[in-house]
Order: structure tokens, then C-alpha cells, then sequence
């Protein structure tokens, strides 16, 4: 049972980090967790002594402290309200102009998930506060200081607020969502170029004993720690079939190992492999790319013809395949005595050219804007390493400009 619920958290881990929920719910229990502290502070001892000493830290009656929490609490119930309405229409803009698989982007943003959870944490704190005031006989019994507290806190959220609003016109802007894409994109390819995977050759084993998928869902990869520990228990090595990003049927395979195990061994492996039913960058690097080029096709569709956000989105794609074409993936992951023990799919320079910038092309290859773009980028690719699908891709848009300019001669 409890290697079954560490497993799920395993597989789970990253859409719950992901979650809208998960930062607002651990801030707000964070206040929850201050706010008892602070109140227990205002009754103690030291916190009566303060109060006697600071006149002015002391409130009359226990009504004035209702009334002031009471606003504070509707006050910022609206104020949340409010910011989280501009929230959603950030995201149906983003949904209807880009992609709706951008939204991720928006989503999992971390500081919009802390402002709501100091939002949420504030309104927690004030009602907690409120179930505490009664009427007391001695002014000292009032907890003023959490009151004075929870005033500045309110004053925070203000200001808070003021940069929320400048902070989520900013984000609506396409560069700046492209611009995460690509940063999240980046970081996972160095760590498959530049980081412990190595680059071995990729030749399927002769002798072949297959792993077939517990589910159906997008394969996204492998717990690999766990993995090799397993596959070195067993003296054996395994090979992927397919690469992470790929949807696989329930009972297809998706590995061969070289040894012949038996059923519930296959399962202790296979209970390691992660089959999701939506795909994440953080797991999957080859999904930003696959994100940029859905983001520059959206645009230049007719329905949004904008073909400054494909540019864009087209310019930051290339310079991940710069990173491609200058740095090899590395399909091979060893264990501790640097033995391969796991070999992966991996996508090449011409694979991803092909499948992420050729469906861009297709669908702007008649506006020049975009051609001139493709021509002074490639070129620039090509200058840093020659490349055979460069130098043919480039001829293909050289004929496609010299065709718009005999038939605009013709006309």
C-alpha cells in the first residue's frame, strides 16, 4: 500500500505542482497556521505587557474590531473577485488568438497563484480573527495587535493588487508567453544535451523480451533512479521504442528489455514508466517546440492572420533548433557503475526541423513577410554548420519567391 501511494505521487507530482490550487491552498494555510500563532501572542503575557506599555496599540471596544475586520474581509472577498476575473479573460484571449495549449502558461504561473493565495490567506485570517473577538470587560483582552496586523496586511494587499494589474497586462502580450515557452524549452534540452545522458549508439538489442503499457496516455518518460535500480537487480538492460511524446495505446509496447522476466517483475518496471493523459514540457522538452509551432500556425491561420506572432514564435523555434544542430541529444542513460542500462528515442536536427518547422511553412509560405524571415534565419543556421535539409530547404524558398515574382510580373 504505501510503495502503491508512493508510486501515485510519483506519477502525480507534477500536476498537482502544476495546479492553480497548490499555491493558494499551502499559502492560506500558511496564514491560517500565522494568524493562530499571532492571536495566541496578543493574549499571552508578553503581548499584554506590550499593549500596556503602547497606549496606542490598544483599541476601545471589541465593535470597533468587528467592524474593521468585517470590511477588511468583504473588501478583499472583491478585490479577489476582481483580479481573478481579469485572470480569466487572459486566458480565453489566449485560448482564442494563440493556443489553447499555451494555457499551461498561464496556469501554472507562479505569481498569480501567490497573490491568490495571499488573497485567500488575508480573507482565512480575517474571518479566523472575527470567530475570536467577543466582548470583553478589560480593553487589554482585545486582540488589537492582530487587528493592526491584519490592517497592514491589507495595506500589502493593495499595493499587491496595483502590480497585479500591471503585471497581468504584461502577460497577456504573445512575446511574453512565447518567451516562457521557449525559456522552459530551453532549459529541458540543455539538461537532455548537456546533462548526465550520454550518446551511445541506438541499436535495437537481438534478443527482444517486450513491455507493453499498463494504460493508455502519452508516454512522457521514466522514474530513472528507479528504473536502474531495478534493471541492475536484474542484470538487464531496456529499449525504448518510442520517444516521450508519443500516444500509445493500452497493451501496445513501449520498451524491450534483454532479459526474459517474469510477469510481476515486468510490472515493477513498467509501474515506473509515466503515461499521462496531457503532455508538460518539464517531462517532455520536444512538447515546446511542438507548442511554438501551434502558436505560429494559429496566427497565420485567416481566421487570426497575424503574422508578427508567427515571426515571433518562428524565431524563438529556430533558435532551439540552433541548440539541436550544434548539440546532440543523449540517448543513454547509465547506472552507477556507468554501464548503459537504458536506452531512449531520441529526435534528431532533421526530425524536428521536419516536424516542427515545415507545418509553419506550409501554412505561410505565400506571405512574404514570413518567407523573408525563413531566408535571413536559415541562412544564418547553415553559417554555423552546413547542413544538407538547410541548403534544400532554402533553395525551396528561394523558388517559392521567385514563383510570387514571375506570376506578380505576369499579372
Amino acid at each position: 500500500m504505501i510503495k502503491r501511494s508512493i508510486l501515485w505521487l510519483k506519477n502525480n507530482y507534477q500536476k498537482v505542482i502544476d495546479s492553480i490550487a497548490f499555491y493558494p491552498v499551502f499559502i492560506a494555510f500558511l496564514f491560517l497556521i500565522s494568524s493562530t500563532l499571532l492571536i495566541s501572542f496578543d493574549f499571552s503575557e508578553m503581548g499584554m505587557k506590550l499593549k500596556a506599555h503602547f497606549k496606542w496599540l490598544n483599541l476601545e471596544d471589541a465593535s470597533t474590531v468587528r467592524s474593521i475586520v468585517s470590511a477588511i474581509a468583504g473588501g478583499v472577498i472583491s478585490l479577489t473577485v476582481f483580479s481573478f476575473s481579469m485572470v480569466m479573460v487572459v486566458l480565453n484571449q489566449a485560448a482564442s488568438q494563440m493556443s489553447n495549449r499555451v494555457l499551461d502558461k498561464l496556469i501554472g504561473n507562479r505569481f498569480q497563484q501567490v497573490v491568490l493565495g495571499v488573497y485567500i490567506g488575508t480573507i482565512v485570517y480575517a474571518f479566523f480573527l472575527l470567530s475570536m473577538v467577543s466582548d470583553f470587560k478589560d480593553q487589554n483582552d482585545i486582540p488589537s495587535l492582530s487587528t493592526f496586523a491584519l490592517i497592514g496586511l491589507v495595506i500589502f494587499d493593495i499595493f499587491l493588487f496595483i502590480y497585479f494589474l500591471h503585471y497581468i497586462t504584461q502577460s497577456v502580450k504573445y512575446e511574453v508567453i512565447i518567451k516562457r515557452i521557449f525559456e522552459v524549452t530551453k532549459t529541458q534540452l540543455k539538461g537532455l544535451c548537456e546533462g548526465k545522458y550520454a550518446d551511445v549508439e541506438n541499436c535495437e538489442q537481438t534478443q527482444k523480451f517486450t513491455i507493453k503499457c499498463n494504460s493508455s496516455g502519452v508516454f512522457q518518460g521514466l522514474d530513472e533512479d528507479e528504473t536502474l535500480k531495478i534493471l541492475d537487480k536484474y542484470d538487464c538492460n531496456m529499449y525504448f521504442i518510442h520517444r516521450s511524446g508519443t500516444f500509445l495505446i493500452k497493451n501496445q509496447p513501449v520498451a524491450y528489455i534483454t532479459k526474459d522476466l517474469c510477469e510481476e517483475e515486468i510490472q515493477e518496471i513498467s509501474s515506473h514508466i509515466y503515461l499521462h493523459t496531457s503532455e508538460s514540457i518539464n517531462y517532455n522538452p520536444y512538447f515546446g517546440l511542438q507548442q511554438l509551432t501551434e502558436v505560429a500556425v494559429k496566427a497565420l491561420s485567416p481566421g487570426v492572420n497575424d503574422p508578427g506572432t508567427a515571426i515571433i514564435s518562428l524565431r524563438s523555434l529556430l533558435i532551439l533548433l540552433a541548440y539541436l544542430l550544434e548539440h546532440k541529444p543523449g540517448n543513454g542513460i547509465k547506472d552507477a557503475n556507468d554501464q548503459t542500462r537504458i536506452i531512449c528515442q531520441v529526435l534528431t536536427f532533421e526530425e524536428a526541423f521536419n516536424e516542427f518547422l515545415l507545418p509553419i511553412w506550409d501554412y505561410g509560405k505565400t506571405d512574404r513577410l514570413v518567407q523573408y524571415e525563413f531566408r535571413r534565419v536559415l541562412k544564418q543556421l547553415y553559417s554555423i554548420k552546413e547542413n544538407k535539409t538547410l541548403e534544400l530547404f532554402m533553395e525551396t524558398i528561394q523558388e517559392q519567391m521567385e514563383s510570387q515574382k514571375t506570376d506578380l510580373t505576369a499579372d
